[in-house]
């Protein structure tokens, strides 16, 4: 991947998950990134086709958080799993889902490419977790705490979320 690419999605996901994704336009993003907009062109053939883009990696490096986690930490899988998405919080993300985010700004229309990746990312969550033995119901359950957790994390301090998210963790049992 180029630096200039690389260096446009990194400034693109900086502003939208600050500011929102209709606030911020091209212009802004190119300044932030140092390129010009025809830089941005020759890689993305539109602010929805970078908004995807951003979406996709940010899910990559979610599940990549999710993956180092299980493997390193000792525990059962929902409590390594809590944990990984507690790290995830701490140092990505303090502004809430930007998934979510996402679809609030393109609901009016159910088939966006847009609010269609964010249910895929939804969906794509449970499956991940139950990758690694839990069965549909205990994923959702999990998905659900996770999902509660980064709302909260908003506007609760991070330690406090953390506590109360390990307490529901260790309430659902793997069958």
């Amino acid at each position: 991947m180029s630096s200039k690419r690389e260096d446009l999605l990194v400034a693109a996901e900086r502003l939208f998950y600050t500011h929102g994704f209709h606030a911020i336009g091209l212009k802004a993003i190119v300044q932030e990134a140092g390129v010009a907009l025809m830089t941005l062109y020759n890689h993305f053939a539109s602010k929805e086709e970078l908004i995807l883009e951003i979406l996709n990696r940010r899910e990559q490096a979610y599940f990549d958080v999710l993956r180092k986690v299980i493997t390193e930490e000792t525990g059962t899988v929902q409590e390594k799993l809590a944990s990984a998405h507690l790290a995830w919080l701490k140092d990505t993300a303090s502004n809430g889902c930007m998934f979510l985010r996402a679809k609030e700004e393109f609901s009016s229309d159910s088939d966006h490419p847009i609010v269609t990746s964010v249910n895929s990312h939804k969906e794509n969550t449970i499956r991940f977790i139950q990758a690694y033995g839990l069965d549909r119901s205990e994923a959702l359950k999990l998905s659900l705490l996770f999902e509660g957790t980064t709302s909260l994390a908003e506007t609760t301090d991070i330690k406090e979320v953390e506590g109360v998210l390990k307490s529901f963790v260790d309430c659902i049992e793997v069958s």
